[in-house]
């Protein structure tokens, strides 16, 4: 069992910066691919950005790419989504997700992903 806990989301302007945390239980949290997700309001849930169990490998939407990065700490269990440049269209719940099958690189799909967190959610305005 993993559990997940996001947070740092908040209501900022646009243009501003917030960086979220996921904090994993579990010893072997090194050896998970973790993801970000975000869903707005009657919305599908949408992939936003990927990394692997080393943190070698990164992978962004679109929408996000050159804006935010994700990253991770393995000795604190801890991924991390640095979002800069905020636009209104990030408004959304944010998830992180893992992918526990060892030593996996990146993984964008969201079915792939065994263990969700609650959300933080992230408000910008005009």
């Amino acid at each position: 069992q993993v559990q997940l806990v996001e947070s740092g989301g908040g209501l900022v302007q646009a243009g501003d910066s917030l960086r979220l945390s996921c904090a994993a239980s579990g010893r072997t949290f090194s050896s998970y691919a973790m993801g970000w997700f975000r869903q707005a309001p009657e919305k599908e849930r949408e992939f936003v950005a990927a990394i692997s169990w080393s943190g070698g490998n990164t992978y962004y939407a679109d929408s996000v790419k050159g804006r935010f990065t994700i990253s991770r700490d393995n000795a604190k269990n801890t991924v991390y989504l640095q979002m800069n440049s905020l636009k209104p269209e990030d408004t959304s719940v944010y998830f992180c997700a893992a992918h526990t099958r060892p030593h996996t690189l990146v993984v964008l799909t969201r079915r792939w992903y065994d263990y969700w967190g609650q959300g933080t959610q992230v408000t910008v305005s005009s």
